[in-house]
């Protein structure tokens, strides 16, 4: 299985967000213009359905007014008149499918021009390809003072069921239900092609949506790429640079011990062969005085073995494992000063070895890299070592009298001062360096309260 990198990780970060924000985007746009869409057709077809309702009342009053005068006379029994007005009813055709129809109050088809068939039969209890009464509902609404009903009807011109709205009013004098229909089929599809066209425009709202989305994944992965090519060049160097002065850092540590181990150990040991050389050759001799080169000889092996104890105390002091960080401290000021005759201040609190093992190590490392510079290079009379614990972490203060920060910069050459700053960076902690009060140079290094181990429990009586 392959682990993505830092860098794949915080693109997906970056584009998941960004994909949930355009998808839930898209999905209100596309409700919001259905809706909208919905609501303005809607409109629209109650308009035109409005519209052609007001039509249709207008034919059946129009036709009502045009043989008002020949029923409006008659008697409810003028079979004359009756035959007139429905020859007047069946000659109003308009349009292609346009009719007057006649039934009576028994279900009997009276008039029909285009259905000619049904002229003279009774259809009470019709109804259409849906179920829903026909004549039997337009008997009623007409006695009941007429109004509008919708149905399935056959188109005459075609012979396919097609919605139809009627309007239809009576002659009670005749029981008469008199009215005419039009078909809304062209509303309906006027309807659904515009719908399918809202349709349309909102599947092309997606795909702009999705090309844009799918650019700006690109953009992200693409950017993401170069930082990520750029911070691995970066990385790359830093990590050379590092490795680099790691062993740099090794060999001067190495140079160190090497001269310590000449210019100290061997000439010692030196000094011991030939003490111990010269009282061999006193016993060969016979020489009473063969015992005070010995003497001599074992006191610089004892001085051998001192300098070998220093130089590993240097290296890991047993004292910083066993006592913890302030009397390890106390004694490298304490040999500090006696080395070199500065007069040296220890302060400090009780730690109780409270801080972690890295934090001990990167602090004492700090100190030892402070006095050794203070002694090469600031020309100090005094220095004051402070370590403290807080709220915030721990805090180790060294400050000397000496030539100040900026001269004591210079002289260093900026290696120790950039081993401190890399050992503290480590732990997310702070190096600082300031004029003392003293008016020579201050070195402040804080570590976080994340490298102070909790106390341990105590027991409970």
């Amino acid at each position: 299985m392959i682990a993505p990198t830092y860098a794949q990780k915080l693109t997906l970060i970056a584009s998941v967000p960004l994909v949930l924000a355009v998808t839930a985007i898209a999905f209100v746009v596309a409700l919001q213009a259905r809706a909208v869409a919905d609501r303005e057709i809607s409109t629209l077809e109650q308009q035109l359905l409005d519209a052609k309702k007001v039509e249709l009342r207008n034919y059946v009053t129009q036709a009502r007014n045009g043989f008002y005068f020949v029923y409006g006379s008659a008697s409810p029994d003028d079979g004359a008149a009756k035959s007139q007005v429905a020859q007047i009813l069946a000659a109003m055709i308009y349009g292609e499918e346009g009719q007057f129809f006649v039934y009576d109050y028994d279900g009997t088809a009276l008039v029909s021009p285009r259905q000619t068939d049904r002229i003279n039969r009774n259809f009470a209890g019709e109804t259409d390809s849906d179920g829903t009464p026909v004549v039997d509902e337009l008997i009623r609404i007409a006695r009941s003072g007429g109004g509008y009903h919708t149905y399935m009807w056959p188109k005459p011109s075609t012979g396919e069921d097609a919605q139809m709205i009627t309007y239809v009013t009576s002659f009670p004098s005749w029981q008469w239900a008199v009215g005419t229909g039009v078909f809304i089929d062209d509303v309906l599809a006027s309807g659904a092609a515009a719908r399918s066209d809202v349709q349309a425009r909102v599947q092309r709202t997606f795909f702009y949506i999705g090309v844009i989305t799918v650019t700006a994944l690109l953009l992200v992965f693409g950017t993401g790429m170069l930082v990520n090519l750029r911070e691995r060049r970066l990385a790359d160097a830093k990590l050379k640079k590092l490795t680099q002065r790691v062993f740099d850092a090794q060999e001067e540590e190495r140079g160190r011990v090497a001269r310590e181990l000449h210019d100290g150990i061997s000439q010692i040991l030196v000094g011991v062969r030939y003490a111990l050389d010269n009282a061999r050759r006193r016993l060969e001799r016979g020489d009473a005085r063969a015992a005070e080169p010995l003497a001599k000889g074992i006191d610089s092996l004892a001085q051998a073995i001192a300098e070998v104890r220093r130089i590993s105390r240097d290296l890991r002091p047993s004292i910083l494992d066993d006592l913890g960080l302030g009397p390890a401290l106390k004694t490298l000021v304490e040999q500090f000063a006696l080395r070199t005759g500065i007069q040296c201040r220890f302060d400090t609190v009780v730690f109780r070895n409270r801080l972690d093992d890295e934090a001990k190590i990167a602090l004492y490392r700090i100190a030892q890299e402070a006095l050794t510079n203070i002694e090469r290079h600031a020309r100090a009379t005094e220095v004051i070592v402070d370590l403290r614990g807080h709220r915030q972490g721990a805090t180790l203060s060294i400050s000397d009298n000496g030539l100040g920060l900026a001269k004591t910069r210079s002289t260093a050459g900026g290696l120790g001062l950039r081993n401190m700053q890399e050992r503290i960076e480590q732990l997310d902690g702070t190096l600082t360096m300031q004029t003392s009060a003293q008016g020579g140079t201050e070195i402040t290094a804080t570590v976080p309260l994340t490298h102070m181990l909790r106390p341990p429990p105590t027991a409970l009586p």
